[in-house]
């Protein structure tokens, strides 16, 4: 695992839409892992690829982290 951190600056509309990017991001594989449960998928949703369940939540869960990270830099920065 790379643990290496790295600056990268945006200005407020592309961390916008990385932030939007991500969410989406989220919620196709919660979906996903939804699907692979229930057998259910909700229209206009393409279910990713992955050995099952427990990976795809761990993957929603990785990119939720993401997009906390990138929330709480958005708002440290907003409030400066």
């Amino acid at each position: 695992m790379d643990t290496k951190e790295y600056v990268i600056r945006l200005n407020g509309l592309d961390l916008g839409q990385v932030i939007d990017g991500q969410e989406a991001r989220a919620t196709a594989w919660n979906l996903t892992a939804t699907y692979l449960e229930t057998g259910e998928a909700p229209d206009g949703y393409v279910i990713e690829e992955c050995s099952d369940a427990e990976e795809a939540r761990r993957l929603a869960e990785h990119y939720q982290r993401i997009l906390a990270s990138l929330i709480q830099q958005q708002t440290e920065r907003r409030d400066r």
